[in-house]
């Protein structure tokens, strides 16, 4: 049997209503927050006694969500949130979407910065990465026509 499909992402950030915030002016859809502190949770995750709040966002397409956990308790183990794009491990989401520059515009606002510059992939993508709040890398590609 294969997979029906990845059902989220999970970011773990300090200010949760920050990158609520700039989730949405992405584009991104709130579909609820909620605290997590029952028993299973730690089971699930091997994490005991955790306190966790979070936030279920998802793309205009219905397709994707990513899920923004802010920790309560126990204290944070460990920030990769400035690893360089070389590290070990789960990096960046790639977005998506229609306008670059506008989004760009939208997004600094947000404290967002561009990791190097936007370039032109061979005629058929603009894109670049950008550090958002707590410095989450994100990717973003505008299709070009």
């Amino acid at each position: 049997m294969t997979i029906v499909r990845m059902d989220n992402v999970s970011i773990v950030v300090e200010d949760l209503d920050a990158t609520i915030s700039f989730f949405v002016e992405l584009g991104m859809i709130l579909e609820g927050r909620m605290m997590v502190d029952e028993e299973w949770a730690g089971r699930v995750t091997g994490v005991r006694d955790q306190k966790v709040e979070i936030a279920m966002l998802r793309t205009p397409d219905g397709h994707s969500r990513i899920e923004l956990s802010h920790f309560h308790a126990p204290a944070m183990a460990s920030d990769h949130r400035l690893a360089p794009v070389n590290s070990l491990g789960y990096l960046r989401v790639m977005f998506a979407v229609t306008d670059l520059d506008d989004t760009l515009a939208r997004l600094r606002q947000f404290g967002a910065t561009i990791v190097d510059e936007v370039v032109n992939y061979r005629d058929v993508y603009r894109l670049c990465y950008i550090r958002g709040p707590e410095g989450i890398l994100l990717g973003l590609a505008q299709q070009l026509k």
